[in-house]
């Protein structure tokens, strides 16, 4: 860890999001440059336009393969220079390869070419092998979670209050469902690419070898990297499938920041219980105490993913008419968003695996006050055909708290029948969660 980073995501964090450098640090965006670059290369060598025997075929790959820190070093000594970071790229690479080769790197290109490819590489890798194996975690662990404690009754609580009982493996299944529903659809988006020139018509292109059928390279080539080719354009590629991503993420760091703050609350309570670990220290003057840290550090890092999305939201579907480069310098945050969700997953995770449930207390909240059984009163009694039978118990119930006997006596002094009423009789808090427990299987 660097003391003296400004980013505590290269700082204080630093060891936690170490996956995610491979894919989204500046030595990843270089290197990913250096591979669509060589492989434009490759393909134009395909149209006949450049003669490429195996040995410099070997050589252009191994380029890739070989690329480490040192040559990414290069790449940043020319870009110092010439002060493009693109440009930058083809100049080593021109350095690298025979002079018959390399002027046909970036042929025709205008530096968006690369970089819109290199951004939805770095974004679908990191994602996917870095990011999601932890939300799929997560997935599992809220389910195994939910089954275990699907029979397990607790008061639900709407606007803050007393409700009707619930099940808390119903409560964890319903943040489990929403989810696994944000990530089946993140898993389905396909990212787009362009590679048509200057301001998006292949004019450099076309006018060198007007016989080439550019449309079609292009569409080959965006498609073998697995994406979805777009051909109409101007000098930059639209975002909305950039953004549409993020906003999934967006809804996914949503749906968890509410997760946090329910099992916050739930642990305030005292029905979640926080095992700490032997060193650890929850207050600087309170011995006694024991924080919900992760599921709080989880929330944070989790708006600070959320707020660097509105931003792209906000911003990245604009650009001055074919070109400016605001968009260029939002976009290279990508790996903060990335950065602190992946925290956020982690800490969720680790939240939920230090605590245990006292059902001793759980049941005691639940059966502190009867009167959130008022709602199947008034259902019997509207069977029963007794009139107005929602106003009758409102006033028998509304502000008052109700033990066991008082509850046995509200039912006794009313006139209902006796099999309605003896289901009343039996009813208890725990008793009355409905359908919760089939809803979880």
């Amino acid at each position: 860890m660097s003391l003296t980073s400004v980013s505590p995501i290269d700082g204080r964090y630093k060891e936690k999001t170490l996956e995610l450098s491979p894919f989204v640090s500046e030595f990843a965006l270089i290197r990913t440059r250096v591979e669509i670059e060589t492989k434009y290369l490759i393909a134009v060598s395909k149209l006949g336009l450049l003669r490429l025997g195996p040995r410099e075929r070997s050589k252009i790959q191994n380029l890739v393969k070989g690329f480490d820190l040192d040559e990414a070093e290069k790449v940043k000594e020319i870009e110092e220079r010439v002060r493009h970071d693109v440009k930058a790229i083809e100049i080593y690479l021109r350095n690298e390869l025979k002079p018959e080769v390399s002027e046909m790197i970036h042929f025709g290109l205008t530096s968006e070419d690369i970089n819109n490819i290199a951004y939805r590489l770095m974004l679908r890798d990191g994602f996917f092998v870095a990011v999601l194996p932890y939300l799929q975690k997560l997935r599992n662990e809220l389910k195994q979670l939910a089954k275990k404690h699907k029979n397990i009754p607790i008061l639900a609580r709407t606007h803050g209050q007393p409700a009707v009982p619930t099940t808390l493996g119903k409560e964890i299944m319903v943040f489990l469902t929403r989810l696994s529903s944000e990530i089946e659809k993140i898993e389905r988006i396909r990212f787009t690419g362009k590679l048509n020139g200057a301001v998006g018509n292949y004019n450099a292109l076309h006018f060198s070898y007007p016989k080439v059928n550019w449309l079609k390279f292009s569409r080959d080539f965006i498609q073998s990297f697995g994406f979805r080719p777009n051909l109409l354009t101007t000098q930059v590629n639209s975002n909305e499938d950039i953004i549409e991503f993020f906003q999934n993420i967006q809804r996914i760091n949503g749906i968890l920041i509410d997760l946090n703050q329910d099992l916050w609350r739930y642990i305030s309570d005292g029905w979640l219980v926080l095992n700490s670990e032997k060193d650890q220290v929850g207050s600087s003057t309170m011995p006694q105490k024991i924080n919900p840290i992760d599921f709080e550090n989880s929330e944070g890092n989790l708006k600070m993913a959320n707020g660097i999305i509105e931003l792209f939201t906000r911003e990245l579907p604009i650009s001055r008419l074919q070109r400016d480069l605001s968009g260029s310098t939002i976009l290279r945050n990508i790996g903060g968003v990335l950065a602190h969700s992946l925290l956020a997953y982690k800490n969720t995770l680790f939240g939920l695996s230090k605590i245990t449930i006292d059902k001793n207390q759980i049941l005691e909240d639940l059966n502190s006050d009867w009167s959130i059984l008022s709602e199947a009163l008034q259902t019997i009694l509207r069977i029963e055909h007794v009139k107005d039978s929602y106003s009758k118990v409102l006033e028998l119930t509304k502000g008052k708290k109700l033990d066991r006997e008082d509850w046995l006596n509200l039912v006794e002094a009313l006139q209902i029948s006796g099999k309605n009423k003896q289901k009343l009789l039996n009813l208890t808090p725990s008793k009355y969660t409905g359908l919760a427990s089939k809803l979880v299987k």
